[in-house]
């Protein structure tokens, strides 16, 4: 070292290091304060939203809606995932329809007060509190045991499957806007198999954890899958023997109204699944559509062999992986081999929730941090209505013989939607 240089001493270094670590402190600090205040900001909206009324789009058609619900057992199947050994399998079914316009009805509870309960109970506290919208308000459209519509003598019969975690009810929209036009649309869940039922004499049966599609993790060979899928198939083949015993009681306010010559299904995620499978297997299926739902079962291999129309979300970041690869090659194996007019579309910037209520009524806040990252982006009411349309006239061309013009036509309307398939 030089005479000249001052020399550095070790006061003046740890004097130095301590300044660095205190304002690494301040900073660290400054910006945890930053950080817990736009999580407290952000769980406010979401506070606020959970706790502000909605209602749901205005379905487009002409007719009023009515609602009634149903619990059937089948006593010829045993369910595998009950408690208790024997016990049959069960079905809580929910049933919209063409009805008589009568101004003074209150409109049905969108969810049951008792389901409401019961779900509230097993969501956790940031889910039924912050993420979720209350169920108790929410408005739909449809009035309880309204008088079926005279305008016609009998309608056609569209059965509407869930996704793995989704309740019937999530479909609300979809279902309520095809009854407008002249549809009766019959969903239903299932004890240990949806997320949550709550059966006539008020017992609440939660779903088995082996019964949860989701624990498969992409991994489309897992046995669960097969399990599920044959379980929810069979419910839907006993859902339509019921519907055609009720239809030919002549005690029942529904008697005499469906029209069993005219039936379609439609479902979203594994509720794709299902309808692609059922009207695969069951000769009385007219039409399926699969919403954004990875097909399974005997359909892939030997195709569908009636009209079918994919309706799918905005996949592109996804297609990295080998298991999605197979996914798209399976629906264009399925939709290579389907009759005209046939229908693959795919909704731009539409995500896995775009088609149902779910898109509304969960966090809007989440779902813009969400659109920050890129994914998504589709304004929710968007989507609903362009999926509403989309599977309205599907049906009405293959259930009531409307031109097949008028499917092609609606992509001039949304120029969201792309038309795919080869």
């Amino acid at each position: 070292m030089d005479a000249m240089e001052p020399a550095i001493s070790p006061q003046s270094v740890s004097g130095a290091f301590r300044q660095t670590l205190l304002w690494l402190t301040k900073a660290a600090a400054a910006v945890a304060i930053v950080g817990l205040a736009l999580v407290a900001i952000l769980l406010l909206f979401m506070w606020r939203e959970h706790k502000t009324a909605i209602a749901l789009p205005i379905p487009t058609g002409h007719f009023a809606i009515g609602r009634t619900t149903y619990a059937w057992t089948n006593e010829a199947a045993t369910d595998d995932l009950a408690l208790y050994r024997g016990s049959k399998r069960q079905v809580l079914v929910w049933v919209w329809y063409p009805a008589i316009r009568s101004n003074p009805d209150a409109p049905a509870e969108y969810l049951p007060g008792q389901w409401r309960a019961a779900l509230a109970k097993r969501q956790g506290v940031f889910m039924r509190s912050f993420f979720k919208r209350d169920p108790a308000l929410v408005h739909a459209h449809s009035v309880p045991d309204a008088m079926v519509s005279p305008e016609q003598r009998t309608y056609p019969v569209v059965l509407l499957r869930a996704g793995g975690s989704a309740l019937t009810t999530d479909f609300t929209t979809l279902a309520e806007d095809l009854a407008s036009h002249g549809f009766f649309v019959v969903g239903f869940d299932a004890p240990y198999r949806s997320f949550v039922v709550v059966l006539p004499d008020g017992r609440v049966v939660a779903r088995s954890p082996a019964a949860n599609v989701e624990n498969a993790n992409g991994n489309l060979a897992d046995p669960v899958v097969g399990k599920l899928l044959a379980m929810w198939t069979s419910d839907t083949t006993f859902v339509v023997d019921q519907l055609q015993r009720l239809n030919d009681d002549s005690s029942e306010k529904l008697a005499g109204r469906m029209d069993f010559e005219r039936l379609g299904m439609f479902g979203h995620s594994f509720g794709g699944a299902t309808a692609l499978e059922f009207c695969h297997q069951d000769s009385r299926c007219k039409a399926a559509v699969d919403i954004d739902g990875i097909p399974f079962g005997r359909v892939v291999p030997e195709g569908l062999g009636k009209p079918g129309m994919f309706l799918l979300s905005d996949h592109s970041r996804e297609m990295a992986d080998r298991e999605s690869h197979q996914v798209l090659a399976d629906i264009q194996s399925i939709y290579d081999r389907l009759p005209d007019p046939r229908l693959y579309v795919v909704i731009r910037r539409a995500n896995h929730f775009s088609f149902s209520d779910q898109i509304l009524l969960n966090s809007q806040a989440a779902f813009g941090l969400l659109r920050l990252v890129g994914i998504g982006g589709l304004d929710g009411r968007r989507g609903l209505a362009i999926s509403a349309d989309y599977v309205h006239e599907f049906f009405e061309v293959h259930l009531n013989g409307a031109p097949a013009a008028s499917l092609t036509t609606l992509t001039s309307k949304y120029p969201e939607v792309h038309i795919d398939g080869r």
